[in-house]
């Protein structure tokens, strides 16, 4: 049975048949940013997070990737720390983006850049952070630009398209120390903390594009601007601060390459920034990245294969034309 097309095919060209074998390189990652007020200066709390080597498959509009750190891509990484775990899934489907998060960090490090008393990287092994989040998006002329296409290959976008979009966004987390997190020698004590959380949720509006040139060649952007409503609390060796107000934070994409019947190769990044509803000196950000370059390769399977992963696609709960 052949998959009814729900783009504008003069914009838009869908493989669903052919299977992608994917070949990638990524890093994902969650940092804490605690900003100095009134000082351009900031400490950034990296993850012990590594230089992913993965492989992935999509086929009937279904994905999977499997990735790990491996130890000759990851010489500077410390050795024996906690296990962390980094949840997103970024899925397009017609007039739609959608973002789910949950991010399980433990072990972080102020590198010695950073540090006006120390020429050693800063080491929190305890420092534990938490976050969950969601973000979802309307495109108003999504039947015309598939940023699905730009993500994973299985569509290609065959002429330039742009479409704005709003939607609404919801994130919340935890971030706790077994003692204050900046360290002593930096005599920031006024701004200083070793547990916090937050909340917070509201409205976003952006723009998406891709630009096709060549032939098989595009650059695409998405970013959106938000403005949420939220708590924030902090506690330090002796009191605890809570604040509720109003934020603004941001959400980036970019993506790269070239893209055939047969095969890509491109690069995407993506970045979410949520800024913590500020009190005072307290001033922080949590920022999720993620970039990636694939190789993929797509070949067509026999009419056997397609009925049998017909019947095990779990998209066919959702969508009855597979």
């Amino acid at each position: 049975m052949a998959q009814k097309s729900s783009f504008d095919s003069n914009y838009v060209e869908e493989h669903p048949e052919l299977l992608g074998l994917r070949l990638y390189f990524s890093k994902k990652y969650t940092n804490l940013v605690v900003y100095v007020p009134r000082e351009t200066r900031r400490y950034v709390f990296e993850p012990n997070s590594g230089n992913n080597l993965g492989i992935g498959f999509t086929y009937q509009r279904f994905t999977l990737n499997l990735a790990m750190p491996l130890g000759f891509m990851n010489q500077n990484r410390q050795k024996d720390w906690p296990f962390y775990l980094d949840l997103q899934s970024h899925v397009y489907p017609k007039k739609m983006i959608i973002d789910l998060f949950g991010q399980f960090y433990t072990g972080y490090s102020i590198s010695a850049d950073q540090l006006n008393n120390s020429t050693e990287k800063y080491l929190r092994e305890d420092l534990k952070l938490r976050q969950y989040g969601i973000n979802f998006n309307y495109l108003f002329n999504g039947d015309r630009i598939s940023v699905q296409a730009s993500f994973n290959q299985s569509m290609i976008q065959k002429k330039s398209a742009f479409s704005p979009f709003v939607g609404f966004e919801m994130y919340g987390g935890t971030m706790q120390g077994d003692s204050l997190l900046i360290p002593s020698s930096e005599a920031q004590s006024e701004l200083n903390f070793y547990k916090a959380k937050y909340f917070q949720a509201g409205p976003n509006a952006g723009f998406a594009g891709t630009l096709v040139f060549g032939k098989g060649f595009y650059l695409t952007g998405v970013a959106s601007a938000n403005l949420s409503i939220g708590f924030a609390d902090w506690e330090n060796e002796t009191q605890s601060f809570k604040k509720v107000g109003a934020i603004p934070t941001f959400f980036v994409r970019g993506f790269a390459g070239y893209n055939s019947e047969r095969f890509s190769i491109n690069a995407n990044y993506i970045l979410k920034n949520v800024e913590l509803v500020r009190d005072g000196p307290f001033e922080q950000a949590v920022n999720t990245g993620n970039y990636r370059i694939n190789f993929v390769y797509k070949l067509s399977v026999s009419e056997k294969f397609r009925q049998k992963f017909r019947k095990v696609n779990p998209l066919r709960l959702i969508n009855k034309d597979l």
